[in-house]
């Protein structure tokens, strides 16, 4: 990957500390590759350790789906960074079911847990630092699928609605203190876990192959690489960005669009 400059030959978040969820693989490794790239210093997390953490990045095991992983999380980064400047909240997941109504209570609070209560109390737990330097950027990572509302991912799509709506309020709330909060909404994208949920999703509607149910092409003629939303999430979080905040970042080749 070629460095990442502002064109002055400085690597445009040279000092920035930035803190990053779900980022052993996929979609995460991509944005924690570009931020270090770009002269972060990262710290990254995932419920266990498989997967495989880019090198430079400091890696902590945490459960952000509840409170105590958050806290522990949140102490490990003031520990390893001595602060947060950069937050991007990309965990997330779910495992669909036959219908909405098949969706058992345990999965609704898990898919709340994981995809936008992990994100609310990371937020709670580092915006104070960065109030008190006044300057800091926040990324969710929503998904290009919470238009569609398919009843076996409704527990997810919900999710990531609520935090969408969430992510514009905390927008207008943090501005006044040097604050942004964007979304980045990523379309279908090559990952392992995304191709194992599409594999699941298709063995539901009795591909026993598991050939995946979202066949058809997006119209920019493929389907996404994790780098391209690393690219986005890039930007949200570097200077370049600076007038930008509550916004949604759609990155999905046209597949789903919004108007």
């Amino acid at each position: 990957m070629a460095t990442t400059d502002n064109g002055s030959g400085t690597r445009e978040l040279a000092g920035r500390r930035a803190l990053v969820t779900g980022g052993s693989r996929g979609i995460g490794a991509a944005v924690v590759r570009h931020l270090l790239d770009a002269g972060a210093q990262v710290l990254t997390t995932a419920r266990s350790a498989t997967g495989t953490v880019p090198d430079g990045a400091a890696f902590v095991e945490a459960d952000v789906r509840t409170r105590a992983g958050a806290e522990a999380l949140a102490a490990a980064a003031r520990e390893v960074l001595g602060g947060v400047d950069i937050l991007v909240d990309n965990a997330g997941g779910a495992r669909p079911h036959p219908s909405a109504s098949a969706i058992p209570d345990e999965e609704w609070q898990d898919a709340l847990d994981l995809n936008y209560l992990a994100a609310v109390r990371l937020d709670a737990l580092l915006v104070p630092g960065m109030r008190e330097r006044g300057s800091g950027v926040i990324v969710h990572v929503s998904s290009a699928a919470v238009p569609t509302s398919a009843p076996p991912f409704l527990h997810y799509t919900a999710a990531k609605a609520a935090l969408e709506n969430y992510s514009r309020g905390m927008a207008a709330e943090l501005a006044p203190f040097g604050i942004r909060v964007n979304t980045v909404t990523p379309g279908r994208t090559a990952t392992p876990g995304g191709e194992a949920t599409r594999e699941q999703w298709a063995r539901l509607e009795g591909a026993p192959d598991g050939t995946a149910a979202a066949t058809a092409t997006p119209p920019l003629g493929r389907e996404g690489r994790p780098e391209d939303i690393a690219h986005a999430v890039l930007f949200l979080v570097s200077d370049r960005a600076g007038w930008l905040t509550g916004s949604n970042l759609v990155v999905d080749g046209g597949e789903f669009p919004r108007g």
